[in-house]
């Protein structure tokens, strides 16, 4: 039976090789699409939803935070296996959840803006062969890194910086301005993984940064031009966007007052 609207939070799971990122499009490609068909087949009703970030084409999501609204009443389980019935293998809802909800109230739960921070993983291939079973799941560099080299890099970019020399020229941020928590860099045999942590990133930002210190890891430059980039503020000096194949949005802090049903941080290839 229909009652009053309520809002219901996911935890979405997906393989983004097949899709044209996150955000919905008129060919109808997208993650999004795909998520918002199968909320429609099993609703019977239009669904919208809104998402804690974006991810561009060919980028994962190991747990992307969802919300809509709606009157039906289901059990959280039944969102769950009644969503993923209509769903594609490369897409999942893991979790769903009810938030509390009072459209007349501004202290509502919003997938994005309740969103404190976010963590991005990149996985990363260090071979002078590429594997066919990774293609896709991580990027590849031929040449030998030196992981101690690019942790030293990294440590420039910790702290609230203009993140500038980083960000896309597609990006719509208001400001480039961000805070970086951590950057860690850890090496599993040719597994190479880097993980950030930020209040919020730009639109490219990770694969920038990634491409950068993948630079100073081949030798090609030093720890310090990592803090020269971002003194200087200017794209055209960094290394070019390396490719989204290796890039996982991995996890969304928010308040542990909405006691959402998340999952522990753990990448598929690193486990």
């Amino acid at each position: 039976m229909n009652g009053v609207s309520k809002r219901i939070v996911l935890g979405v799971q997906y393989d983004g090789t097949p899709w044209q990122g996150w955000q919905t499009q008129l060919n109808g490609l997208t993650v999004q699409d795909r998520l918002e068909l199968a909320l429609s087949k099993f609703t019977l009703q239009t669904v919208s939803t809104v998402c804690a970030g974006r991810t561009d084409a060919g980028v994962h999501g190991l747990e992307q935070v969802v919300h809509f609204d709606t009157t039906l009443e289901r059990d959280m389980s039944s969102w769950v296996r009644g969503v993923n019935t209509f769903l594609p293998p490369s897409i999942a809802v893991r979790w769903a959840t009810e938030v509390a909800h009072n459209p007349e109230q501004q202290d509502n739960f919003h997938a994005r803006f309740s969103a404190r921070s976010r963590m991005y993983q990149y996985v990363l291939y260090n071979n002078p062969v590429r594997s066919p079973l990774l293609e896709g799941k991580a990027g590849w560099v031929f040449r030998k890194l030196d992981v101690a080299r690019m942790r030293a890099a990294a440590q420039h970019l910790l702290g609230e910086h203009d993140f500038s020399t980083f960000r896309s020229v597609q990006c719509q941020a208001k400001s480039p301005v961000k805070s970086m928590y951590s950057i860690k860099i850890e090496q599993r045999g040719d597994l190479i993984m880097f993980t950030l942590h930020a209040n919020a990133f730009l639109h490219h930002m990770v694969r920038n940064i990634v491409g950068s210190l993948i630079y100073v890891g081949n030798g090609a430059q030093q720890p310090e031009w990592l803090k020269e980039l971002l003194d200087g503020r200017d794209r055209k000096f960094a290394a070019p966007t390396f490719m989204p194949d290796g890039l996982y949005l991995a996890k969304i802090d928010y308040d542990p007052k909405w006691q959402l049903p998340q999952l522990e941080v753990q990448n598929f290839l690193w486990s």
